[in-house]
């Protein structure tokens, strides 16, 4: 069962829609409207958090598709993900973090549906995240 979809955290919508082209915001860990998880991958968070916070942020993602579509029954395929890491300088599993949703999304759609990928470490996220997600679908009209 997927959560209530996100609310913006500013001046955005969570999904908008070109043609048959559905891009969503960055999705980040947030459960019953409270972050999941805080802090940086390698400084306050190992991998296996980051993975879980991924995992949260996915379904997430999912729940703004299914909201803004009706049902993800009209997604015909998943063309990217791009997957931002709060990280320390020295953290390099970012693809392992990264294979969360790629793994989540290839369970719910199938391996014939998997997508390209951009896996980058940053900074800081908004709200002390440690993970953001941005998904591009492809929906039948």
């Amino acid at each position: 069962m997927l959560p209530n979809a996100p609310r913006p955290l500013g001046a955005y919508v969570e999904a908008v829609q070109s043609g048959t082209l559905l891009f969503l915001s960055g999705t980040l860990p947030i459960k019953d409207g409270k972050l999941q998880y805080v802090g940086r991958l390698g400084k306050e968070l190992d991998a296996d958090a980051g993975r879980d916070a991924l995992r949260i942020a996915t379904l997430n993602a999912l729940s703004a598709a299914k909201e803004h579509l009706g049902s993800l029954d009209r997604i015909s395929r998943v063309v990217r993900v791009g997957v931002y890491l709060a990280t320390s300088g020295d953290f390099y599993n970012q693809p392992i973090v990264a294979d969360a949703a790629s793994e989540l999304l290839r369970d719910v759609f199938g391996e014939i549906r998997m997508s390209v990928r951009s896996v980058l470490g940053v900074a800081s996220l908004p709200v002390g995240a440690p993970v953001m997600l941005e998904v591009t679908f492809e929906i039948n009209s």
